[in-house]
């Protein structure tokens, strides 16, 4: 072995790094997806020197529920625990993730750090004009985990003896929630390189959710202005300070990087798109099986809340994600299906569409459980729809629910002589969500064909994860997927390569329902044949977005964090 590579696998060996994110072992939205996929990729690099961190919301809010997401184990951080939670007075938890790799995780009960706010927003303040004088909402919550998250860096940081002399050190923090974190990490271990990464910005993702048109004049717009407009200051300050402060920061798709420079001030250091990781994704035996359940359960589900069977060949379409009604498309989507039941044709199969947003829920519907009960003993488990066919689940103030009141402004009634039907689920789909009792990625596997219509979609995973398991999907120009797939070049607003990219921009709303629309119904009169080539397609073009390919990305990052720090240190 030469020299400079033993010498640069022995460094590698007391590297540390440290990610710290609120969706550690809590899956409520993509950066989960970001962090559980990539821990394996990591895993390869630094082993048990790969940290992740993030907030205990099983001993805080849900003690009672089942935890499957984390494992509470002895290992090599168990004897800084022990001494952490009696001489700092740190609540604390280590174990494993349960992902890919199953990275070593510290779970941290930050309740005790509310009592302090007031001083340390003072501090912050202080040491980087973070304004938090308007906080509310979350953002007290949000910032009692960072600051937390950072006393854990630093104690484990001590009881390891991490210092300037070793230099190899990185923290890496996610999205503003954890900027204050990044921020006490800057203030007292001045040695640990600090990468802060946005995965969209909180006035970009406010601009649109408030109906403004973002891109057309994106150049236009100050973020502090803005910020101080739509009573987001606190969040912005500190998403700014921390892009500022870091030692590199990142986004994860050239758009969200020129949202960034004109919002935050700063251009990202390094773009990190989202990759996925294949041991997701069962072999090709067991993905049959869970086809063949999934959809098993759809139709299952779909016949017990109309009323009527459905056809084995009924083409099932989803869209899913953040309940964000315009950001995510489903407004844009609602109204696609409308405009292909006004296409289609008796000759067309049905179309049965699963709108998968958790929303305000309260529970499952008895109706549809005793429905399902029913047909499980062989009894007839229909006679007519039950009342309100369009939900799974029971939602806290129905009448104000945006995705209802579209379906029915849509005038889809979900009636046996409709060609198209749509069902709202308005949960997070963990396993045991009392109707379907599936994960996401199980379920999504009985699907034919996703659409994910996004006005503003800083990366998209929910159009990658459907074409890793080979459902073909299509989006628009606007999500950071999108953008990234026509790079490879290609061109046109079709499902033939297993991702159909549709033109989306300020104002032309029509032509992406229009052409959702038409390719709903080229799809649904495909062959067999046919349908099977876009599907290997599909999964093809996911192969390109695997993180063996896209770590490398991080890994720049990384380098230049570290170098940076460095020369602040010399």
């Amino acid at each position: 072995m030469k020299k400079e590579e033993k010498q640069v696998k022995q460094s590698a060996k007391q590297d540390w790094l440290f990610e710290v994110s609120w969706e550690v072992c809590n899956r409520v939205g993509g950066i989960y997806t970001v962090l559980s996929t990539h821990a394996r990729q990591l895993g390869k690099s630094y082993g048990d020197r790969l940290c992740f961190i993030g907030p205990d919301i099983h001993t805080i809010y849900c003690p009672e529920q089942p935890e499957d997401l984390f494992t509470e184990e002895e290992g090599p951080l168990s004897d800084w625990c022990r001494q952490a939670c009696e001489k700092e007075e740190l609540r604390l938890r280590v174990g494993r993730w349960e992902i890919p790799g199953r990275p070593l995780a510290i779970l941290v009960d930050f309740r005790l750090f509310y009592h302090e706010q007031d001083r340390m927003f003072t501090e912050f303040w202080e040491w980087f004009g973070v304004d938090s004088l308007h906080a509310y909402g979350d953002y007290r919550e949000s910032c009692a985990f960072a600051y937390a998250a950072g006393r854990v860096i630093e104690s484990l940081c001590h009881y390891r003896q991490i210092d300037a002399a070793t230099g190899q050190t990185i923290a890496h923090f996610h999205e503003w929630t954890t900027g204050m974190s990044l921020l006490y990490v800057k203030h007292f271990l001045p040695a640990v390189a600090t990468v802060f990464t946005t995965h969209a910005t909180s006035i970009g993702r406010s601009l649109c959710s408030n109906h403004k048109a973002l891109y057309k004049y994106l150049d236009q717009y100050d973020g502090d202005i803005m910020a101080l407009e739509l009573n987001m200051q606190s969040k912005h300050s500190i998403e700014k300070a921390a892009a500022w402060e870091a030692d590199c920061f990142t986004t994860v798709s050239e758009i969200t990087a020129r949202e960034c420079a004109a919002l935050l001030g700063k251009a990202p250091d390094v773009v990190t798109p989202n990759g996925f990781e294949d041991g997701f994704v069962l072999p090709k035996t067991q993905a049959r099986k869970m086809r063949a359940r999934a959809r098993q359960k759809l139709l299952s589900v779909a016949e017990a809340l109309l009323g009527y069977a459905l056809p084995e060949d009924t083409l099932l379409v989803a869209t899913a994600g953040r309940y964000e009604f315009r950001n995510k498309g489903l407004d844009l989507f609602v109204q696609s299906l409308r405009r292909l039941s006004e296409l289609a044709t008796r000759e067309d199969r049905p179309v049965l569409a699963y709108i998968l947003v958790p929303g305000n829920v309260s529970a499952p519907r008895q109706e549809v459980l005793d429905r399902l009960a029913a047909r499980q003993n062989g009894q007839p488990c229909w006679d007519g729809p039950i009342y309100h066919p369009y939900n799974t689940h029971w939602m806290y103030e129905i009448e104000h629910d945006q995705v209802l009141n579209a379906i029915k402004a849509q005038g889809l009634g979900n009636t046996q002589g409709e060609q198209v039907k749509v069902i709202f689920v308005p949960c997070y789909l963990h396993g045991h969500d009392g109707i379907f009792d599936m994960n996401y990625y199980d379920l999504l596997q009985g699907f034919d064909l996703t659409a994910f219509l996004s006005y503003y979609e800083p990366w998209g995973y929910t159009p990658l994860e459907s074409i890793a398991f080979s459902i073909p999907t299509m989006t628009t120009s606007l999500s950071g997927f999108g953008s990234w797939y026509r790079g490879l070049g290609h061109e046109g607003e079709n499902l033939s390569g297993g991702v159909a990219v549709i033109d989306r921009c300020d104002g032309n709303e029509s032509h992406v329902v229009e052409t959702a629309a038409l390719l709903m119904l080229q799809f649904d009169r495909c062959t067999s044949q046919e349908r099977d080539t876009i599907d290997m397609n599909a999964r093809d073009v996911s192969r390109q977005a695997l993180w063996t390919r896209f770590i490398k990305y991080y890994a720049q990052a990384y380098r230049l964090a570290l170098k940076n720090a460095a020369a602040r240190n010399a």
